[in-house]
């Protein structure tokens, strides 16, 4: 049965010339960016879209921008901030000598993503939601490529587990009894990125009240990172927050699931009215 284990070593790198590398994670985003664009772009061309092509390749760089800084910014104050406090350039990365850009949150990112959304939305005089309800099926395209190359990269592995489809991850603690652990990405992968992606795409092809499919999107986000939270190993410093289980990204997909059920109800509710 031990056979069933899996212990790949990938090399984040897929070539180097000089200085210059090329990693798996950022080709993960460069590919997730350009396959919203293309359904974005398929989507703006349908009859009385309210979009053009142009515009979604717009959109894309400013999003992308936003989920960028979003991401950095929100792992520093969520994640980080005792090392914020004291040294604050570290929220840019800076170590003293260098600057080293690791760590992201997604929470962080997709709030970098609604304050673009409301930037560019004014930018083309659309609605906030008429434009949030036009990107949500496009961002779970980012989460399957991310978290992808988060397995890739063998970082923000899964809790220890004896079952035959542990994996080993070569930079994960292990200890005499457990070496094993869930695949935690390729969970979140699966869940909150290619599902998630099916479900709204499905859902947004049909006619539907205005701000449910961005309701949606936070819900089902919401639903499931909460679910997989409970493989996901948390971060070292911060430990479980509460009971031996709740972690902190439990914490921030709480509010997440009761703001998109609100959202859910009231665009039901108006569209009856």
């Amino acid at each position: 049965m031990s056979s069933l284990y899996f212990a790949p070593q990938i090399d984040p790198i897929i070539f180097s010339i000089g200085p210059v590398a090329l990693r798996w994670y950022a080709l993960m985003y460069i590919v997730a960016l350009g396959l919203a664009v293309l359904l974005g772009s398929y989507r703006a061309k349908k009859p009385n879209s309210g979009w053009t092509v142009a515009q979604v390749s717009d959109m894309a760089f400013y999003l992308f921008l936003g989920a960028i800084l979003g991401g950095r910014i929100g792992y520093t104050l969520f994640y980080d901030f005792p090392h914020f406090i004291e040294n604050p350039a570290s929220i840019i990365g800076w170590t003293g000598s260098s600057i080293e850009w690791a760590g992201m949150s997604f929470h962080g990112g997709l709030i970098g993503v609604l304050i673009a959304s409301f930037l560019v939305a004014k930018r083309y005089k659309k609605g906030f939601w008429e434009f949030t309800d036009f990107i949500a099926p496009l961002i779970p395209l980012g989460l399957f490529f991310g978290r992808l190359g988060n397995f890739i990269n063998g970082e923000l592995w899964g809790r220890f587990t004896d079952q035959t489809w542990g994996f080993y991850f070569q930079n994960a603690p292990s200890t005499v009894d457990y070496i094993y652990r869930h695949p935690s990405q390729l969970y979140e992968a699966f869940t909150e990125g290619l599902l998630l992606f099916i479900i709204l795409w499905v859902y947004t092809a049909k006619p539907r009240p205005r701000a449910a499919a961005s309701g949606l999107f936070l819900l089902g986000y919401g639903a499931f990172r909460f679910f997989v939270e409970f493989f996901r190993e948390p971060d070292a410093h911060l430990g479980y927050i509460a009971g031996g289980w709740l972690t902190q990204g439990m914490l921030l997909c709480i509010p997440m699931i009761v703001i998109g059920l609100i959202i859910l109800v009231i665009a039901y509710r108006k569209d009856k009215a």
